[in-house]
């Protein structure tokens, strides 16, 4: 993230020092199953390290425009047919927006085989405005997209993308710069860099070990928008874990009570929901120095257990930098996703 709080570096150093330690277990897991809960590190730093050997650097993705379209928006994206839906309690209508040019056309080859799609969705009352975090080893084509409300955009990505996805809501934009309410980063349409927190998270890993594809929606950092994830596609026939309408058995997608000593507020409107270890900064919450073991970061042993407020939320995302077990997925082969920002209809 763009805060640079010593926090998140000490979390950071313990994603990287478990994401290959978990990998051993992963390997048991996807022996019985090809889709597979699993622990792999703290959601909510950076993206978790590439697991495969090799990655396929230098094959960039472009935005694939929507067949059923309908409306333009004003990054010369075409959008699918509008479906309006209330918007949870706290978020605002955004400001409009001037983006910068079109998207760029898919590159020869983009459509083969292992072409990996992913899918926004605006299930909202107001427009959002998508960004991903440049990775110079999985290159997009873009990191910001426009998505009007009702309306859905398709990018096509690098097999091996390694990446996070957010939304960004009440942004203004000239010429490519500007700056957004949540979600913001460096005031620039195209992110070059991570987003301010709090946002909500889609982490993506495509064929990171032994085929498999990790991803998560994460909340470690806070949230700004209700987010969760399906699989479209899936080569190896994985079976999709969340439904359609983004539902698990622990519970469906619901806004964030966020209790006041969390709230963030712009112009006095609430717009999002920061983590206890954000606002608070205490060791206990941000699960450092003594309490930075799996065993003694349990929120159950907070002064208050603030990780239950984004868990009663969104049951499969990361509450907490150790939230693993009910919050890591995984799909077999190629898989392609959806990825919709909107709650349980």
């Amino acid at each position: 993230m763009t805060s640079g709080r010593p926090e998140r570096k000490s979390m950071r150093k313990r994603e990287t020092r478990r994401v290959f330690a978990t990998a051993l277990a992963l390997a048991a897991v996807t022996l019985t199953s090809a889709c597979a809960t699993a622990g792999t590190g703290a959601a909510g730093g950076q993206p978790r390290p590439t697991l495969a050997a090799a990655t396929a650097a230098g094959r960039p993705a472009s935005v694939s425009l929507s067949p059923a379209a309908s409306a333009a928006d004003p990054a010369g994206q075409t959008a699918s047919s509008p479906r309006q839906t209330a918007s949870p309690p706290g978020q605002t209508a955004s400001a409009s927006a001037s983006a910068p040019a079109a998207p760029v056309p898919p590159p020869a080859g983009a459509a083969g085989s292992k072409s990996r799609r992913v899918t926004f969705v605006n299930h909202m009352q107001q427009t959002i405005w998508v960004a991903a975090a440049p990775n110079p080893s999985t290159p997009l084509a873009a990191t910001g997209w426009v998505l009007p409300a009702g309306h859905s955009v398709t990018i096509i990505t690098p097999d091996n993308l390694n990446t996070r996805f957010w939304g960004r809501t009440g942004c203004v934009f000239h010429h490519g710069a500007g700056h957004c309410q949540t979600g913001d980063c460096g005031g620039l349409f195209q992110c070059k860099g991570w987003g301010q927190i709090p946002a909500t998270l889609a982490e993506v890993n495509f064929d990171a070990w032994n085929g498999l594809d990790f991803y998560d929606v994460s909340m470690v950092d806070g949230s700004n928008l209700p987010m969760y994830i399906n699989i479209t596609r899936s080569s190896g026939g994985t079976k999709d874990r969340i439904s359609r309408n983004g539902c698990v058995k622990a519970g469906c997608t619901k806004p964030v009570a966020c209790p006041k000593v969390l709230d963030v507020k712009v112009h006095g409107t609430v717009v999002g929901c920061i983590s206890a270890c954000a606002r608070l900064g205490t060791d206990q919450y941000c699960c450092r120095g003594q309490w930075s073991s799996r065993a003694a970061c349990d929120p159950a042993k907070w002064p208050v257990d603030y990780a239950a407020v984004f868990k009663r939320a969104e049951p499969y995302a990361y509450s907490y930098v150790d939230d693993d077990a009910t919050s890591v997925f995984t799909c077999k082969g190629v898989c392609d996703y959806r990825i919709t920002f909107g709650i349980t209809r």
